[in-house]
């Protein structure tokens, strides 16, 4: 194709798409608004930019240089916030340690990260003790307190965070480089091996935000965060950037509330004294929200909430609904920075009672402004679009990671024919909506057949006497594969395995499922295995159950 580009004028500014430019506006617009951490910390947007240029200038002085690494050790806070700008508008790549990996792992991501320096919490400084000796490329660590008071420590340490910043300038000029210079990364939890390494530039933080931000403001069919909002994240800020969230809600200069360590009766009291208005979280700690002491004498009612990572289950979605709170589907990956798709509702839809709108709003979504998503066979050829063909999602977006780091194999895989290859399996109807079916690695196949453990999962979680419910599919000599299923009671309920095996007749009765989708064995448990970031993690509850 002949494309003309027309020279710059002499003198013109090449405007580089850089992180530093997401903060000339909060404290613009809303210059007075807070940024609250928990019940000790409360300042404005002006003292937010002043705190930014002190740390940078802390960093600075520390030996902190373009390209080298800095991670963070620590709960969600206005410290990680101001890490998020800081360390990378200096030219630096900002490292999200995942602290609730196992110490091996840890250690494991630090050093394929090649972390220069680390900003570690007084709460992980027995973990950070107990790993330094193993870390070939950390020089110097930064202590974070919450009461001015850092704990005694053998690392070697340029200082504690507050008097490092009490001692810096807060004017700091960030220069202009290349926007495609690496801004931050972080390690995917994975399900064979080690953690892989995903990064992300400067011009795709840029992009996904303002994307995001349009995503979350603009439609009436998803109006989820806009400037009047009151946001405090529920997702890990170490997890794909807190989804991306608190880059926005800084652009946009809403108020934020970072509640440190997750705990649900703290969640719920501070959603209540801080007016909090939007939230995002997986479904585990929504569950363990719902469910706290908080809740029972809170109004959650008009809470809106974004959930992901997996889609909740129509009993979580109805005790949502129950409570008035107005939630919403997403879909992404670390891999995809992460927002690819998200619930649209329609006028007719919205104007539903709003339990009436839970199978809308448990949807996967609809791809946002600038996704090209797709379902294929295993061909690669599209699948037809009409709610039922399944296929894999494969991807394109201006801001998915260009690969894994130092594992181009690894990366040629997830880009095989110029795609993203999620790995998820699912359909599309004709209004562009899709359906996550499950994992590739998660579909049961039994006797020549498919089954859906996510769709099992919220046929069983419909019983009633149900409060989390897990399904995997393990090995039978007859079958190949059956399906398991791990249950845990709603609090002050007792439930048996035949009273789950005769509520899932009815969906057999109806033609929904096969007879052989109903599990043989049912094991009723006290709690379901998870992740480090909440997610349910069949991989270890497989190697459990098949020993």
């Amino acid at each position: 194709m002949n494309t003309k580009i027309l020279p710059p004028a002499a003198g013109a500014y090449e405007y580089p798409l850089l992180i530093k430019n997401l903060l000339l506006s909060g404290k613009r617009y809303e210059p007075h608004r807070e940024i609250v951490y928990g019940d000790s910390v409360r300042y404005n947007y002006l003292t937010l930019n002043e705190r930014i240029c002190r740390l940078a200038n802390a960093l600075t002085e520390a030996g902190v240089g373009a390209g080298d690494t800095v991670a963070v050790m620590d709960w969600d806070s206005h410290r990680y916030l101001e890490a998020y700008f800081a360390v990378p508008m200096i030219g630096a790549i900002l490292h999200h340690v995942n602290i609730r990996l196992s110490p091996e792992q840890i250690i494991y991501t630090m050093n394929h990260a090649e972390d220069d320096f680390v900003l570690v919490h007084d709460d992980f400084l027995a973990l950070a003790e107990g790993i330094a000796p193993h870390l070939t490329t950390v020089r110097s660590w930064i202590q974070l307190c919450d009461d001015g008071q850092p704990a005694t420590t053998s690392l070697n340490c340029a200082g504690e965070y507050e008097t490092l910043l009490s001692n810096a300038s807060d004017q700091y000029d960030f220069p202009d480089f290349d926007e495609n210079s690496i801004a931050t990364t972080f390690y995917t939890t994975g399900t064979t091996g080690n953690p892989k390494g995903v990064y992300f530039s400067h011009r795709q933080l840029v992009l996904h935000t303002m994307n995001m931000a349009s995503t979350l403001a603009a439609y009436e069919g998803q109006p989820l965060m806009r400037s009047d909002d009151v946001y405090m994240p529920m997702t890990p800020m170490f997890h794909v950037h807190a989804w991306g969230v608190p880059y926005v809600a800084t652009m946009m200069g809403v108020k934020q509330v970072y509640p440190g360590r997750y705990e649900p009766n703290k969640i719920v009291r501070l959603y209540r004294e801080e007016g909090v208005t939007f939230s995002h979280g997986v479904p585990a700690v929504l569950q363990m929200i719902l469910n706290c002491e908080e809740t029972a004498k809170t109004d959650l009612s008009g809470w809106k909430m974004l959930t992901g990572g997996s889609a909740p289950t129509t009993g979580l979605a109805k005790q949502m609904s129950d409570a008035g709170v107005e939630f919403f589907t997403a879909y992404g990956m670390s891999e995809t920075c992460p927002i690819l798709t998200i619930v649209h509702m329609h006028k007719e839809d919205r104007n539903l009672p709003l339990e009436q709108q839970t199978a809308a709003r448990t949807r996967t979504g609809v791809p946002v402004s600038m996704v090209d998503l797709r379902i294929v066979d295993p061909e690669g050829k599209e699948v037809p679009k009409d709610g039922e063909s399944v296929g894999e999602i494969v991807v394109r977006a201006p801001w998915l990671t260009q690969g894994y780091r130092n594992e181009p194999e690894k990366g040629a895989e997830l880009w095989q024919g110029g795609w993203l290859h999620t790995g998820d399996v699912a359909c599309m109807d004709e209004h562009n909506s899709v359906q996550i079916k499950d994992r590739i690695k998660d579909v049961i196949k039994t006797g020549g057949e498919w089954i859906s453990s996510l769709e099992l999962e919220s046929l069983i979680s419909q019983q009633g006497q149900i409060a989390e419910v897990a399904v995997v599919g393990v090995p039978d000599e007859r079958w190949d594969e059956r399906p398991c299923a791990l249950v845990v009671p709603a609090a002050g309920e007792e439930i048996s395995k035949q009273a789950i095996q005769q509520h899932l007749q009815q969906y057999v009765d109806q033609g929904r499922i096969n007879k052989w989708a109903i599990p043989e064995q049912i094991e009723i448990v006290t709690e379901i295995p998870k992740t480090s970031v909440g997610k349910i993690n069949k991989k270890l509850i497989r190697t459990q159950i098949t020993g």
